[in-house]
């Protein structure tokens, strides 16, 4: 018998050490709480999205980003989605056949680095809108792609890899006549 008091008796310590322990974590807990300061949150002027490690060329990323750059974010999707069904052409320079479209000399239709691009847009529409930023006045005001590390393929090639980031900022146009 006395070897079954033990253990219940254990049991009884075990559990009043357990809620000394709560009751110390719970007044920690609340001087933590205490303690924190709220910063008053910055409203942002800008909205930027980075893309890292592309699967697309720098050439295209490119030309696209030259292509979408001061055009509102919507306006940048329905091209991209016109790139896509081959119904409009992104200028491109060098020995490329001509195309049709107004002052346009030279392009091509670089479909899967558009489909790389669009969601892309889509975020930074969300964090233009996040942002506190008009989407009517927004737009496109910096696009870029950097080379990035290439990854080794079969035979010796190398893959074609690239990093985009894309910022918008919301822009007042004052056409006022004096």
């Amino acid at each position: 018998m006395e070897n079954e008091m033990k253990p219940n008796e254990n049991a009884k310590k075990h559990e009043h050490t357990v809620k000394h322990d709560e009751k110390t974590h719970e007044h920690k807990h609340e001087m933590k709480v205490e303690k924190k300061h709220v910063a008053p949150k910055v409203k942002k002027d800008f909205a930027i999205v980075r893309g890292f490690g592309l699967h697309m060329s720098k050439r295209h990323g490119m030309y696209i980003c030259s292509f979408i750059k001061g055009k509102t974010i919507d306006s940048a999707i329905a091209d991209l989605q016109q790139v896509i069904i081959l119904k409009k052409a992104v200028p491109f320079k060098g020995e490329i056949p001509h195309r049709k479209g107004k002052g346009m000399m030279s392009g091509r239709y670089p479909v899967d680095a558009s489909k790389l691009f669009i969601p892309m847009l889509k975020t930074l529409k969300g964090n233009a809108s996040v942002n506190g930023l008009d989407l009517i006045k927004t737009r496109i005001t910096s696009a870029s792609t950097h080379l990035a590390p290439r990854p080794q393929r079969r035979g010796g090639e190398k893959g074609k890899r690239a990093h985009v980031i894309l910022e918008a900022r919301e822009v007042n146009s004052n056409k006022e006549k004096k």
